[in-house]
């Protein structure tokens, strides 16, 4: 099983950030190690003092496929839900001075906290999907898969061109505006239209 996430898919988290708006798809994995389930606590590791939380809409691939075209890609997931791309920030930024992968930064333990995964057939349009995240009750993310630079098909439909989908990776599909940092004490709770699938305390 694969996590594969997608960077830079929100032009105001783009801007947030002061990054480039991708000519395509950018990507980027962790491993199954990062999986946080059933909403347990995140513990905040002793190697970072800057963990950043990035609310995401996750796909979960149905069956296996390589070379998939656009047209069909639809068909290669029936799930959808929420995750969080925990982000040690200041790894990131200090890889990125160097010039080296910042691969620790993303995908070290438990830094992929996942809901439970509804059933696409409730959603009646998948370009206009609502989810927000509510940081100690208040809502700091808001996001619609109707901005997102590229479609949940563009998405699928890229990575298979590289790497073969298998049944049951995820991809997360890129954070809207409004990351930012966490702190011990905290909880998030995030929510897929009005209904909250994921929450997690920060320990």
């Amino acid at each position: 099983m694969k996590i594969i996430c997608i960077g830079r898919n929100y032009v105001e988290h783009i801007r947030e950030l002061n990054n480039a708006i991708p000519s395509e798809p950018v990507f980027f994995l962790k491993p199954d190690t990062a999986l946080l389930i059933r909403n347990r606590p995140f513990y905040y590791p002793s190697f970072s003092a800057d963990i950043h939380y990035e609310l995401e809409l996750v796909m979960k691939i149905n069956k296996v496929g390589k070379h998939i075209q656009k047209q069909f890609a639809s068909s290669y997931f029936d799930e959808i839900g929420l995750g969080l791309d925990m982000t040690a920030r200041d790894l990131q930024e200090n890889a990125k001075k160097k010039s080296l992968p910042w691969a620790v930064a993303k995908g070290f333990d438990q830094s992929a906290p996942i809901s439970r995964f509804l059933p696409k057939n409730r959603f009646s349009d998948l370009k206009n999907i609502n989810f927000h995240l509510d940081l100690n009750g208040k809502t700091v993310q808001k996001g619609n898969s109707g901005l997102m630079l590229y479609s949940f098909e563009d998405i699928i439909s890229h990575i298979s061109q590289y790497m073969t989908l298998r049944t049951g990776d995820l991809i997360f599909t890129g954070t809207p505006a409004g990351v930012g940092p966490v702190k011990i004490g905290d909880m998030l709770e995030a929510y897929l239209e009005d209904e909250k699938i994921l929450k997690c305390e920060i320990k």
